[in-house]
Parts: C-alpha cells; structure tokens; sequence
C-alpha cells in the first residue's frame, strides 16, 4: 500500500515510459513474425510480465535485455493454448488469438479477465474473425479457433459503445495472413492501434488507413521481425499533467506526443491550466483556481476513458459544478465513493458524476478498485490536506511504470509500504475514546413501541 503525505505542489522534471496499450498487443504480434523481434521502451509493468508468461506458454523466448528492449522469437510453433491461470489476470491476453489464428491457424484462448470497469464482451473479435473465415466455438471458458486458410473479407468492427480497439488488433492480425483484400470498417482509431500497424508494415505487411475508421489490408505470405520503439504513454502523460495541476506545481513532463492528447491538453487549458508545448515536452503550471467543466470520455481523438477517473479527481477541487460522463464504459465509476472518503462532493447519474468542487480534500484511508481509479486516488491524495492510505496499490502497478519514484522525485512524498494494520500512519487511527460506542441516555429515550395484536390493532384475521 502507499501511505501518502499530500499538500506538496510538484515542480520539476518527469519522463513518461512507453505505453502499455501499444506495447502489450505489439508483443503478442512478435507471434507472426520470422525471426528475433526487439522492442524498445516496454515499460517494466506487471501487465507486460503476465503477457511475456503467456507468450512464453506459446512457444517463445521472451527476454529482457540490459538495455530494456525485449526480444522475442518463436521456439515452437505447436503451441496454440493460452491458459485461464494465465489469461485471468489481465484482459489484453486475448490479443494474443489474432495472430494464432493468421500464424498457425489454430487457437485455444481463455476468455479474458482484468479490470472491473464494466462489460466487455470480446464479440467483436470474433465477428470479424469469423468474416475471415474462421471456425470458432466457446466451450468451458475458453475460445476455439481454426481455419485452413483465412480469406479477405469486408468487415464492420462498430459496437454499441463505439469501435474496439483489442478487436480491432486481433483481427489485423489475421488479416495480414488473409489471401486477397481485407477492409475494416469503423476500426480503432487510437495511436496504440496505428502503433501496432507501423510494426507489422515494417515487418512486411500491407495495411493502408492507420489512423482512420477504414482500414484496407492486403494479404501476405510471410513477416520478418524488426526492431521497433513503442510509442509513449499518453495516459501516463495525461495522468501526470493533472498531477501537476491538482497540486498546484509546475512540470515539465518529456517524452510524450501532444497530438495524442489534444483532448486532455484543451480540457485542462479551459479549467484555467497553463500548457506550453515544445517539440515532445509539455510545460504545464498550474492557476490559482481551477475552473469548474463538462467533460465526456469517448473514443480517440477524444478524452480518453482510461483518464476519465483522473479528471474527475482534479474535477474535484475545481470552482463550481462539473459534469464527467463516460460513454465508453458507462460503468466505470467505482473510483467514486472513495474520492467521497476524502470529502470529495460527487453525485452519480447513470453514465455520469455531477462534481461540486471543494476547496481541498483531506487525507484518508481508501482502497483501488482497478488501474485508473488507483491512479486517481493517488492524484487525489497527492493534492490532499494530511496523510492518506493507498490500499490495493497492485492495480497501479499493472499500468505504471514505478509512478511514486517519479512522482517522490518532483517534490511528492509517497512511501511503498507493506498492507498490515500496524503500519496504518497514527494521523488516521481512531484514538481510545473514539473507538468506544456511543453512550445513550435511556431517560431521555422513548418507550420502546408497543406490538399490536391484530385483535387490538383492528386488523381483520386470516380464515
């Protein structure tokens, strides 16, 4: 857990690692690929430690060099079962299925697990690999997978929440594989994605439309693996930008793409957040005043929903009353109630929170249900009067690289320590007196109430 002592405006200098959504399905697309794929700027993440175990139990040698980059080539070919122990504890393993399918035309994949925020079904996966040709069955949990040979097919990706971006992976993927023209329609737009298709392209694939919701894809017989840099993590930057506006601090946040966060960037500018923008680092230094906003998360080039948590943190403390809806995943909202511990005054409405900005939180003791809502809750405790207790802080650690030191290195103070009740800091434990029930004055309470047969209450008896 992290026992944080809040109040402390960062200032200073911050890298953002590389981006865990790129680096994750890019990882599993070394799969298809002839030879010993290095890749750079993986952040060391226990996401990317669950997936090299899963691509380890499909035949490959997953390392990790002195110098960071990860080397992957494939020892063994027959391997095509990507177990539930394994694919439980994180939702992107199902990336994993797409380039089975388009390499060894076979696969044996659990159904996925990973955060709670909500429903999400993998039945645009498998629609569009279907399309290609694919036999597909789901029988005890996991997700069978053959075909002899995938076919190119025109292929609608759209859902009732917008595109998928991990659908959209998988499927491209395959279609590398697929004899003839494959087209994808409503396909992911996000960086991560168009990440994903610079690689294969390197690797000698022919995929037309990264960036946009059309993808044409023509069929090839063979990849050969390459080296590739991962893109920066734009919600590791978003996060730290509202780091340094909730704290009341100025940063200089480096390595990061401000195309990928002109939603973030113009949503913090309108809450009175000054952002300078040079090359691949933002100056961002934070007003007097934060002011009150109506923000929806959506697809990319949107806000996206992975900082949906983290503004409704900042949305907090800002002046007046702010509205934060999330069209993505409608229910991802569970960061709520403990952002109420710190006083935070937050109403849920369905898909949105309605925010009544105080003027400061206080520190408490509270408890991460997923990666970003734990994120939040650090942001929040960071810019909180007193000490605060981080429980579940694991979730952090799935998509952050090693956030606290960074975060200690700017001015923070946030100490790692182990979960007992003893080392609960003595600011936030309940004195002797406090922990005693309430005493009542029976003379001053009310006769207890009188029961009534149904004879005195009047009441007519049952026949």
């Amino acid at each position: 857990m992290f026992v944080v002592r809040g109040g402390r405006p960062l200032r200073g200098r911050v890298s953002v690692s590389g981006a865990k959504n790129a680096a994750l399905p890019i990882m599993a697309a070394a799969l298809v690929a002839n030879g010993t794929s290095v890749l750079h700027g993986v952040p060391d993440l226990v996401d990317v430690t669950t997936l090299s175990s899963v691509l380890r139990s499909l035949g490959m040698n997953v390392d990790r060099r002195p110098d960071g980059a990860i080397a992957l080539s494939t020892c063994d070919e027959q391997r095509c079962l990507a177990d539930y122990e394994l694919v439980r504890r994180m939702r992107a393993s199902v990336c994993v299925l797409g380039p089975l399918l388009g390499r060894r035309g076979r696969a044996c994949v659990s159904l996925p697990g990973g955060c709670n925020i909500g429903h999400r079904p993998i039945d645009l996966h498998l629609k569009g690999l279907r399309a290609l040709g694919a036999k597909i069955t789901i029988d005890r949990g996991y997700v069978f997978a053959r075909v002899d040979r995938l076919v190119g097919a025109d292929i609608y990706l759209g859902g009732s929440f917008g595109s998928t971006v991990t659908g959209t992976c998988n499927v491209m993927c395959a279609a590398v594989f697929a004899k003839g023209i494959t087209t994808i329609s409503a396909a992911a737009c996000e960086p991560e994605v168009v990440d994903l298709g610079n690689y294969l392209n390197a690797m000698g694939a022919k995929i037309e439309g990264l960036g946009t919701p059309l993808l044409r894809i023509e069929g090839v017989d063979d990849l050969n693996a390459v080296e590739h840099t991962v893109i920066p993590d734009r919600i590791e930057a978003a996060t730290m930008l509202i780091a340094a506006a909730m704290t009341g601090g100025r940063l200089q946040v480096d390595n990061l793409v401000p195309a990928h966060l002109a939603g973030v960037i113009d949503a913090l500018r309108m809450m009175g957040v000054m952002i300078e923008i040079h090359d691949h680092t933002a100056i961002v230094t934070a007003p007097d005043t934060l002011r009150a906003l109506d923000i929806t998360a959506l697809p990319y080039p949107g806000i996206p929903t992975d900082v949906q948590a983290q503004f409704t943190a900042l949305l907090s403390i800002a002046e007046g009353i702010s509205v934060v809806t999330d069209k993505v995943f409608p229910d991802r909202f569970m960061h709520i109630p403990e952002l109420m511990r710190m006083g935070a005054n937050v109403r849920r409405e369905g898909a949105c929170s309605i925010i009544a900005g105080i003027k400061t939180l206080s520190g408490a003791c509270v408890m991460a249900s997923d990666l970003r809502a734990s994120a939040a809750l650090l942001l929040a405790a960071l810019a909180a009067d007193g000490e605060s207790v981080i429980r579940r802080v694991y979730h952090l650690d799935r998509g952050y690289e090693r956030l606290e030191l960074k975060f200690n290195k700017v001015g923070a103070d946030i100490a790692r320590v182990v979960d007992q009740p003893e080392t609960m800091p003595a600011s936030l434990q309940l004195s002797e007196e406090e922990q005693q029930p309430l005493a009542v004055d029976s003379s001053d309470s009310p006769p207890p109430p009188k029961f009534l047969s149904r004879r005195e209450s009047g009441q007519p008896k049952f026949k």
